[in-house]
């Protein structure tokens, strides 16, 4: 079974109609998903600065990482489900998107270079927490994360042009 005939009927399901028929529902979800990413990527910009000791170099990153994950998770989560409504409307245009599948793409890496973060320099970060500049595999997930998201970003933006 292809992928295209198992999203028909996702796309045909009345939830699907009513985000994509209404006038309304569509651009609301889209506005909160919009405001979602500004959130994670505001957050998470903070704490990737401070891991390539550009910024809040008075701060260590531990209490910036403790302070600022619990907003960037619901910002997260937000973002996944207004997503997934989003994707659900038209389930089967966005299946045949290349830039949709880049941005899922670079997504999931940007999630396998948190996952290798936290448990490799994370791990040790008592012990860096305080100097600067932090030691390299720090400053490298936090140069990849900021390459990641605003490529994430800037794919997002481009689904709906192609």
């Amino acid at each position: 079974m292809d992928l295209q005939a198992l999203l028909q009927p996702l796309e045909a399901s009345a939830l699907a109609a009513q985000i994509r028929e209404s006038a309304s529902v569509f651009p609301a979800l889209e506005s909160v998903h919009v405001i979602g990413i500004a959130l994670v990527f505001g957050t998470i910009a903070v704490v990737d600065l401070r891991l390539l000791g550009i910024a809040s170099h008075r701060r260590s990153a531990l209490r910036l990482i403790e302070e600022l994950l619990p907003y960037t998770w619901v910002a997260f989560a937000a973002c996944l489900i207004t997503g997934l409504l989003m994707f659900v409307s038209n389930a089967t245009t966005y299946a045949q998107n290349s830039v949709f599948w880049w941005k899922m793409g670079v997504l999931l890496l940007a999630g396998l270079n948190m996952g290798i973060f936290h448990l490799g320099a994370y791990r040790r970060i008592d012990e860096w927490d305080t100097t600067l500049p932090p030691p390299g595999p720090a400053r490298l997930a936090g140069f990849s994360s900021l390459t990641l998201w605003v490529s994430v970003i800037c794919l997002g933006r481009w689904i709906g042009f192609v």
